[in-house]
């Protein structure tokens, strides 16, 4: 296996679990919270979550500087997953309500809105060159 199939690998992994990630988060935002089914999306999501920064850590970054030929500052958001999942996850099994909360949107905002971002308009700019501002 070369090390472009390996990224496109796990650049397919990545996806398959960052989207479903996205929709349950997204879907939880607006709903009811402490319900069971609350409860049991949650779960899924830190799985997921959780999931999808071990293996972006494995994907060496592909613009901007880069630490050890590897990592570089789209890591900085795998970092803040592998923080905030666990931190919310031990708040809301002490009863921390306010500090779970403020993880969870942390983590969305953070990890699915301006990383999502990022990404949809470095691909929209590598895709469209008369998008390009220079």
């Amino acid at each position: 296996m070369t090390l472009d199939s390996l990224y496109e690998t796990l650049t397919f992994v990545h996806l398959s679990t960052i989207g479903p990630a996205f929709l349950i988060a997204s879907y939880m935002m607006v709903t009811k919270k402490g319900s069971g089914q609350h409860k049991y999306l949650g779960r899924i999501y830190m799985v997921l979550m959780l999931f999808t920064a071990v293996v972006t850590l494995f994907m060496s970054a592909q613009v901007g500087p880069k630490l050890f030929d590897h990592f570089g500052p789209i890591h900085l958001l795998s970092v803040l997953v592998l923080y905030s999942v666990p931190s919310a996850y031990f708040a809301i099994k002490c009863g921390n309500i306010k500090k779970h909360k403020r993880a969870m949107i942390a983590l969305y905002v953070g990890g699915m809105l301006v990383a999502g971002g990022v990404y949809l308009s470095a691909w929209a700019l590598s895709w469209r060159p008369s998008l390009r501002l220079s």
